[in-house]
């Protein structure tokens, strides 16, 4: 504090979490709340193996005080999305006056945040925002855009540094000697807004996000759910390559059980009904890519 610290993020990953128990996660906590006493924002870490001992290290985190409580998902085992929400949920709803942060680091949960499991976590109110440490820099400009506004986004990995900020991210920590940095700049993160695109029109297509419905010179086309999220995933991340793989962990999920020719077989039909055949593009070996003049 005497260094113009402003906030601290308490038990995470650069911390042991793994290792520690329930016990010392408590003291730990309750020891930064007594040194804070107000002068300082502080998130804490809440993530064990199970949900038990995860809701009662959130209970205990807003009961002393902690201005809101961050996640992981459970490690090892590779849980359906409706479970990793679920668990998340539980969560928060065990400190539910308590702010909700997403931490998405699939190198060590061996999960994503995927597109899918992002909406649903964004019908909790408590959601705030994702600490985000995955490698794919699409990531970042996925969860900007379909946050909306006052929605944030911090980007975790040294090595993204310059592309993740060009893609959108609010910030950028450095593991390990900067994380205390990052209660402060979600206050001020916070302040900023964006207006959230709300329609796009390409050619004489024309998508409007909050009614989702797509027009072709003015007329309604009728589109399925999955062509949809796909086209509008090919928006939000316009003219950037997107690996087969990528757009089926965005728009199917990761349990999607299908191979990646249910993503050539989509992006024909967007091409023809649509008329996106000079717009998306094929990219040799890895995808596609919506190119969009600036």
């Amino acid at each position: 504090m005497e260094k113009g610290v402003k906030g601290v993020y308490v038990n995470g990953s650069s911390g042991e979490c793994i290792y520690q128990s329930v016990e010392d996660k408590k003291t730990v906590l309750e020891n930064v709340m007594e040194e804070a006493k107000g002068k300082l924002t502080v998130i804490a870490h809440v993530a064990c193996n199970n949900t038990k001992d995860s809701m009662e290290l959130a209970r205990h985190a807003e009961s002393v005080g902690a201005d809101a409580i961050a996640a992981i998902p459970p490690i090892y085992f590779r849980l359906p999305e409706h479970a990793i929400a679920q668990y998340w949920n539980d969560i928060s709803s065990a400190a539910p006056n308590t702010d909700f942060v997403i931490y998405n680091i699939p190198q060590l949960a061996g999960v994503s945040l995927t597109q899918s499991l992002f909406a649903k976590m964004r019908e909790n109110p408590r959601v705030i925002g994702v600490k985000n440490s995955s490698m794919p820099v699409q990531d970042i400009q996925m969860f900007k855009a379909e946050g909306g506004e006052g929605f944030v986004v911090f980007n975790g990995p040294d090595e993204q540094f310059i592309s993740g900020r060009a893609m959108g991210a609010d910030d950028y920590l450095t593991k390990p000697f900067q994380m205390l940095e990052l209660a402060a700049r979600v206050e001020t993160v916070l302040r900023r807004t964006k207006k959230e695109e709300t329609d796009f029109t390409l050619g004489s297509m024309r998508c409007d996000f909050h009614r989702h419905q797509v027009f072709l010179e003015g007329t309604v086309i009728e589109c399925t759910p999955k062509e949809y999220e796909l086209l509008r995933v090919l928006i939000r991340n316009r003219n950037i390559a997107l690996s087969r793989e990528k757009l089926l962990d965005m728009v199917w999920g990761y349990d999607f059980e299908g191979g990646t020719r249910t993503v050539d077989v989509h992006i024909q039909r967007l091409r023809h009904k649509l008329h996106l055949e000079d717009y998306i593009k094929t990219v040799y070996k890895l995808g596609y890519r919506l190119e969009v003049p600036e």
